[in-house]
């Protein structure tokens, strides 16, 4: 199953009696499925359709609902304001009688704001046939929006698989540098025992030696952290093809890959095991901030 992104845009339009209307959604991501809604009054009934719509498409995501909706019987009437319009010929007398301007024209004066005011009922009432159809206009508009989330979120899949793959990389890479981690820091301490110790103490700690030697290579052995991610690595795979909404558990499982990177990077005794260390954080980061838009 392909997962989907939060991400989306649809719009929708259409008409009952005399009533034309427009529908339109955004949608970003977050981390519950949460509806905002901007209706006219008399088309309440319009967010309870949208809310059983949408349960029924999506899982997750922060949506904003817009519904437009005009009236070609609305009765408008046209008026003149008389003191807005004394207001501006006595701005514009003084300015001519100061040599500033011209004396304005009838058409330029009526264009000014506030001179002609319209006034009306725009109201409309939601009748059962007209929610019927503003129902199945919200269908639309939702199965458009899953479409487009859905695109987005093909795309976003390819993405996040290309991760997927260069972490493995980068986690093979660690894999073939983890057996000279062990064998530099047991160099390392035997160098370092040479300097400190004279021969002839040595043959007298023998035993505590090998045990000091066995215990520091376990401490810098990065397999069981490998391991782990590998493990991790495979379990992201399955979610991308067969769960439906597993953007929170692949958000987890990028908090898991990140605290086996760091733990990589603190044991690491060598600059080619840290810079692989630090090339795989890089990529589980970006990453992350990917599948925060996952659904």
């Amino acid at each position: 199953m392909a997962i989907s992104s939060m991400t989306g845009f649809a719009r929708c339009d259409g008409a009952f009696g005399d009533v034309a209307w427009t529908l339109e959604v955004k949608s970003v991501n977050g981390r519950n499925l949460d509806i905002k809604y901007r209706v006219p009054p008399g088309f309440e009934a319009a967010e309870r359709h949208a809310r059983e719509l949408s349960k029924a498409r999506f899982a997750r995501g922060q949506m904003n609902l817009t519904l437009s909706v005009s009236s070609a019987a609305a009765q408008t009437g046209v008026s003149l304001n008389r003191d807005v319009l004394d207001v501006y010929l006595t701005a514009s007398q003084a300015l001519v009688e100061e040599g500033k301007a011209t004396t304005p024209s009838a058409d330029g004066l009526l264009a000014l704001r506030g001179v002609i005011e319209t006034s009306g009922d725009d109201r409309t009432e939601l009748d059962e046939k007209g929610e019927a159809v503003l129902a199945a206009g919200l269908a639309t508009l939702f199965d458009r929006l899953k479409a487009a989330r859905d695109s987005e979120g093909r795309a976003l899949d390819a993405v996040l698989k290309g991760h997927l793959i260069a972490m493995a990389a980068a986690v093979e890479r660690a894999k073939d540098l983890a057996d000279q981690q062990v064998d530099i820091v047991r160099e390392r301490f035997t160098r370092r025992l040479d300097e400190l110790l004279p021969a002839e103490m040595k043959d007298t700690v023998e035993d505590r030696i090998v045990q000091e030697a066995a215990m520091l290579a376990a401490k810098a052995d990065v397999r069981e952290e490998l391991d782990r991610l590998t493990s991790h690595l495979e379990q992201a795979h399955a979610l991308l093809d067969g769960e439906a909404a597993p953007g929170r558990k692949l958000d987890f499982l990028a908090q898991e890959f990140m605290r086996e990177a760091n733990t990589l990077c603190s044991k690491s005794a060598f600059i080619e095991l840290t810079q692989t260390g630090l090339e795989l954080k890089a990529v589980i980061d970006q990453f992350r901030e990917q599948i925060q838009n996952v659904e």
